[in-house]
This record gives C-alpha cells, structure tokens and sequence, in this order.
C-alpha cells in the first residue's frame, strides 16, 4: 500500500477527464482509477465480484462504503442503493475484509449506470 492515499490526496480527484475500462460492465473515473493504481484493487475487485449478485446488478445507483478497523487490520465492505426518495438506504450486499492495509478509516464510491457507456461508472463520492 502506498502512503498516497490520504483523504487530502482524494480530495483532488472531481469529475474525470477520461473513461478506464475495468472488468466486464465497469468503467473507473480518474479517482477510482487512482485507489487501483495505489493498491486498493482489491476494493475495486470487491465491486467487480458483486455484480453476481442480481440486486447489485439490476441497481441503478450503488452507495459503496467501507469502514476499516485500523488496530484489526479489517475490513467492511457494504453497498447500498443510497437511499431513495428520503427513506432508508437498503443494503444490497456486505462483504468483510480480513487482513488489509488499506490506511484510511472509511471511503464511499459510487457506481452509477451509465447508458451512453453500457456501463456501471465507479467513481469516487466527490466526482459525482
């Protein structure tokens, strides 16, 4: 894991200036393409693999976070669909991490559908 990613360094990332083809339906932002290129894949991989997942396929807009122990060296991983309409958000899918370096206590993404790419556009919460 790199020390580049800090919350200051995310910060930087807003909007995109190009598409990165990932795997199967997913296209990454810039920022998202950063968190692979500085060792979170995984996380990217853990979106990737949800997509077996009917609810998570079928869903629009995906709310994606992660909580990290930092003393446990864990990992949550939960998507929703972000909430509609002013009510609750509805888990769609949770995975725990085991073992994981990750440096920052939490990150959300989103992964949002995108018909003009036939794709779900991972981003980060402030390229929206």
């Amino acid at each position: 894991m790199t020390t580049a990613l800090t919350k200051a360094e995310l910060a930087q990332c807003y909007g995109t200036s190009k598409y990165h083809r990932y795997t199967g339906d997913l296209v990454l932002t810039d920022g998202a393409a950063f968190l692979v290129r500085n060792g979170a894949k995984w996380l990217v991989d853990v979106i990737a693999s949800a997509r077996v997942d009917p609810k998570v396929r079928r869903e629009p807009f995906e709310a994606w976070s992660v909580q990290v122990d930092l003393a446990t060296s864990t990992a949550v991983v939960t998507c929703t669909d972000g909430g509609k309409e002013g009510r609750q958000p509805i888990r769609l899918f949770r995975q725990t991490i085991i073992g994981t370096d990750f440096p920052l206590e939490s990150i959300e993404l989103y992964a949002i559908s995108d018909e003009g790419l036939g794709a779900k556009v991972v981003m980060l919460t402030s390229e929206n």
